[in-house]
């Protein structure tokens, strides 16, 4: 018998949410985890949040939604909204009934901001490095460290001279230069209105007497009608103003020739955003930095950074690194890096950290001598130093850190460090749980 394809409405659904997700779906082992993550942050969550008023989003289900927009790159809080709104797989695992309203995107981007202001990110990557589950597969000895580079959300034609972000201020209406803040005007004399008025009637005579004929009837108004037609078709000094600055927001800009550089040019859209280059030949861009300290094992990322693009950046910023996640170490472990790093004050800095340097060597003029090249160590640490590559390509292709659409380097520092987490996390099922196929990347998953 054929079945029907008519389609009827219940009133009501007997069937739990909890029971429509198989019970070999990564998500549940990565949701045990994030859950026990979030419970070890309640005192955190406490202290962001005023003990009266009106009840925000759960913090918990914020973080929630934010992995579930890495894991399937879901590239807007408003999309995120609309696939929460159907999508019953991710409505369990932020933990929304399937009658529970979504919130609106722009309140959920509001209540991320207040994530990071209370640098939420970097304390949920330390608790799920901390985690039981996730500690022992993760060395305690052998680290890398690299950075790579963020684009900025901000556009060429954005950098500009210096001074051209700081305008005179324009004259007004009557011709006057409109004085800048905290400026103020001398006071003008008091006169009475008997004065005012003796000396409007002596100034329009004294003109009157003093106009040609010729003068008096040029001040007469035309009162031919295609002269009236002509100029009431004329725009007003302020609408052509206005199409003037409409026309130039995205106008064709020639950079050739111009001599650009941080010194003397700033973004007007991202002030801190720095013209980098990736390599010689290579074309600059308004970029930050990212950077990240896996540890070797299996290459899981246990400490970020997020700094300006600059040429010691990376350097600076592994020191920080390595002093965050060994504070105070006196026993020796080893870093590898490639040969960006491989600079005679940074080699001296790692030696005095009681640091082994396992970096990439140079050809010529190389920090690392047979010291350290000697050891079937080092090998073994320049093979596992291209692991730290893979979070770094899994956050742009996945992740969506491509191009973070916020501005700022705190922002981007924050999106930046919750895809290193949300990395970590899918990594999980393979290592913990032993599933044979890991956590699908991409929406199509879903």
């Amino acid at each position: 018998m054929r079945g029907s394809d008519a389609v009827t409405g219940s009133l009501f659904s007997y069937v739990d949410v909890e029971a429509r997700i198989p019970k070999t779906h990564p998500l549940r082992l990565i949701r045990e985890i994030v859950n026990e993550v979030l419970a070890a942050l309640s005192g955190e969550f406490d202290r962001m949040y005023a003990p009266l008023g009106r009840p925000s989003i759960p913090p918990e289900r914020l973080l929630r939604g934010l992995l579930i927009q890495a894991f399937y790159t879901i590239r807007s809080e408003r999309l995120l909204m609309e696939s929460l709104d159907y999508n019953l797989l991710f409505r369990w695992f932020v933990g929304l009934g399937i009658d529970d309203p979504v919130w609106d995107h722009s309140t959920y981007s509001k209540n991320r901001d207040r994530l990071l202001e209370a640098d939420i990110a970097r304390k949920f990557l330390k608790e799920i490095v901390a985690h039981p589950k996730v500690a022992p597969l993760l060395s305690d000895e052998h680290f890398t460290v690299d950075g790579t580079l963020m684009q900025a959300w901000a556009s060429l034609k954005s950098f500009v001279a210096k001074e051209e972000t700081r305008p005179t201020p324009p004259d007004d209406a009557n011709g006057a230069r409109q004085r800048p803040a905290g400026e103020t005007a001398a006071a003008p004399a008091q006169t009475t209105a008997s004065e005012t008025t003796a000396a409007k009637t002596t100034a329009e005579e004294k003109r009157s007497e003093e106009k040609t004929p010729e003068e008096t009837t040029a001040d007469t108004p035309p009162t031919d009608p295609a002269t009236t037609a002509t100029d009431a078709s004329m725009p007003s000094p302020a609408a052509a103003t206005e199409t003037e600055v409409a026309r130039s927001r995205n106008e064709d800009v020639d950079f050739h020739g111009q001599k650009r550089s941080n010194a003397t040019h700033v973004s007007t859209t991202d002030p801190e955003a720095r013209l980098f280059r990736k390599g010689p030949g290579k074309e600059a861009k308004l970029s930050f930095m990212g950077h990240a300290m896996t540890e070797n094992r299996h290459g899981l990322v246990v400490e970020t950074a997020y700094t300006q693009a600059t040429g010691t950046a990376e350097r600076e910023a592994a020191l920080a690194m390595i002093d965050a996640h060994l504070p105070g170490s006196e026993r020796r472990v080893t870093v590898g890096a490639d040969k960006g790093y491989d600079v005679a004050g940074f080699v001296a800095d790692l030696r005095q950290m009681c640091v082994t340097p396992h970096i990439a060597a140079k050809s010529k003029s190389s920090a690392i001598d047979g010291r350290t090249t000697r050891h079937a160590g080092y090998a073994l640490s320049q093979r596992k130093r291209k692991l730290v590559e893979e979070p770094f390509g899994w956050g742009k292709t996945i992740g969506g850190l491509a191009r973070v659409k916020m501005k700022g380097a705190a922002r981007q520092g924050f999106a930046f460090t919750f895809v290193m987490a949300a990395y970590d996390l899918v990594r999980l099922p393979k290592l913990v749980g032993g599933f044979r196929h890991g956590l699908a990347a991409g929406p199509q998953a879903a």
